[in-house]
């Protein structure tokens, strides 16, 4: 199994903050915002989900996606913001972990696949992943959220539920590091897992000691697809389904809709 990350970076982001004054939180806010949905519709027409990382870096799974899709990607983005420049820094490996850290090994050796829109990566690497044997391999993506959360919310005001969901947040990023997977908050209760080849019992056997150590319950679709977006697709589907399972009396914690 191939899998390709691309991570986005906003460059001389601080430095240029800094040139916006003291009253520059707005500002900042609403071109973060404004950034992430741009990409994200970017991305997604390519058949690749974006997630924000912090707000000046996003990473993408981007299987399929070649360094020309990339730079198309990048010009469309020069043009709505001719001011900003972004840099692209492209990995591959067998497992999500292993894509991000060639990614950043690209990046820190200067490897550039192109000079003019700042994209790093390995050529030889790059090259596979974009040959139609790729396409036998398949994203897995894990769509988590929490059991019963509307029960906690009733208990809880909103900004401890803040705490609540990071704290879940914080254990699922450690959890799946382990086993070299990249998870990712999508707001309100849900979290996203990239992963490669990680077993339904091995993903029931982590939310199990999740459940130990937080007495928290969570449920987790698993979907699998050629592209990170049909993968996260079947992912959602799988989780609805537990949800509709719920309501036939038939409990399911973990499910792949198949």
């Amino acid at each position: 199994m191939t899998i390709q990350i691309t991570i986005i970076k906003i460059e001389g982001y601080g430095g240029w903050t800094l040139t916006l004054g003291n009253d520059r939180e707005a500002q900042l806010q609403i071109l973060q915002s404004k950034i992430y949905g741009d990409l994200q519709k970017l991305f997604s027409e390519q058949n690749c989900l974006v997630f924000f990382n912090r707000f000046d870096e996003y990473f993408v799974a981007s299987n399929g996606l070649s360094v020309k899709d990339h730079i198309e990607i990048i010009r469309e983005m020069s043009k709505k913001y001719p001011n900003l420049v972004l840099s692209i820094s492209i990995g591959t490996g067998n497992t999500p972990l292993d894509a991000n850290n060639n990614a950043y090994k690209a990046r820190k050796s200067k490897n550039l696949l192109d000079s003019h829109y700042l994209i790093y990566g390995n050529q030889l690497d790059c090259l596979k992943t974009n040959t139609r044997s790729v396409w036998n391999n398949y994203f897995k993506i894990l769509h988590i959220d929490i059991n019963n959360s509307s029960e906690t919310e009733s208990k809880l005001s909103p900004y401890e539920i803040t705490l609540h969901v990071v704290k879940i947040y914080f254990i699922l990023i450690d959890k799946f590091l382990k086993k070299d997977s990249l998870t990712f908050f999508l707001g309100g209760d849900n979290f996203m897992v990239i992963t490669h080849d990680l077993k339904e019992s091995e993903i029931s056997n982590i939310l199990d000691i999740i459940y130990k150590e937080s007495r928290v319950k969570l449920n987790c679709g698993i979907g699998s697809g050629r592209t990170s977006r049909e993968a996260a697709k079947n992912a959602t589907q799988s989780l609805d389904n537990i949800r509709k399972l719920r309501n036939e009396g038939k409990i399911f914690h973990v499910y792949e809709a198949i």
